[in-house]
C-alpha cells in the first residue's frame, strides 16, 4: 500500500459527532505517551497531521483521518480511515477524566460498522501493563481484528529487542498472536504495519 494523500477531517466525543464516512476504519490505541501520533505521522509521512505533545494524555477526543491510497501492483486506488482514540491510563489526569476516556472509547468501539482493526500500541521498553492487558481483552471479547506494535525500538539495543518482544507477548497473554517491533524515529516495522492494515481495509481475493 501506497499512502498518496491523507488531511485530518475533525474530532469528536460522541457518536453523533463522528466523521460520517462509509470508508473502512483503522483505529490506533494505546497509553498516553506511547507514541499513537506520531506512529499515525509516520505512517502517513505527514509531520504534524497528528498532533504530538510531550505532556501525555493530551489526545482527548477521538481525531479522525481520511487517507487515499493506491496498491499499484492490484492497480487498485480508494480510501480509508485512521482514528486516533484517546491515551489511556495517564496517572496524573482525574480519575473521573480517565473513566471519561474509557467509556470514550467503549462507546467508539460498540458503535462504528466500519471499524475494521486497532492497531494496539505498546511501549517495547517496559512489561506488559494491566490497562493494555485489559484493552485486549476488550478486543477480543467483542471480536475486533488488532494487532501489537512494539514502539520506540529504537530506544534499546538490537540485541535485546527479541527477548523484550517475547516478555511482553507473554506478559500480554497472546498466545500465537505476533508483536512487531517498531521505530517512528527509524521508520522501523512502518511495512509490517501497513501490510497488515492492507489486509483489514482492502478484500484483494
Amino acid at each position: 500500500m501506497r499512502i498518496v494523500e491523507s488531511k485530518f477531517v475533525k474530532s469528536a466525543v460522541k457518536p453523533i459527532d463522528y466523521y460520517p464516512t462509509a470508508f473502512a476504519e483503522i483505529a490506533f490505541a494505546g497509553k498516553s505517551n506511547v507514541g499513537k501520533s506520531t506512529l499515525i505521522n509516520t505512517i502517513l509521512n505527514r509531520k504534524g497531521i497528528a498532533k504530538v505533545s510531550n505532556k501525555p494524555g493530551k489526545t482527548r477526543l477521538i481525531n479522525f483521518f481520511e487517507i487515499r491510497f493506491k496498491i499499484d501492483k492490484e492497480e487498485l486506488d480508494g480510501f480509508f480511515s485512521f482514528v486516533d482514540l484517546p491515551g489511556y491510563g495517564y496517572a496524573k489526569v482525574s480519575k473521573t477524566q480517565r473513566d471519561s476516556w474509557k467509556k470514550m472509547i467503549l462507546t467508539f468501539f460498540e458503535n462504528r460498522q466500519q471499524l475494521r482493526g486497532v492497531v494496539c500500541l505498546v511501549d517495547i521498553r517496559h512489561k506488559a501493563d494491566p490497562k493494555d492487558i485489559l484493552m485486549i481483552e476488550m478486543l477480543q471479547s467483542m471480536n475486533i481484528p488488532f494487532m501489537i506494535a512494539a514502539t520506540k525500538s529504537d530506544k534499546i539495543p538490537k540485541s535485546k529487542a527479541n527477548a523484550a518482544i517475547i516478555k511482553l507477548k507473554n506478559g500480554l497473554n497472546l498466545g500465537d498472536q505476533q508483536i512487531f517491533a517498531c521505530s517512528s524515529l527509524k521508520k522501523r516495522g512502518i511495512d509490517n504495519i501497513l501490510n497488515w492494515i492492507t489486509d483489514q481495509v482492502i478484500d484483494l481475493n
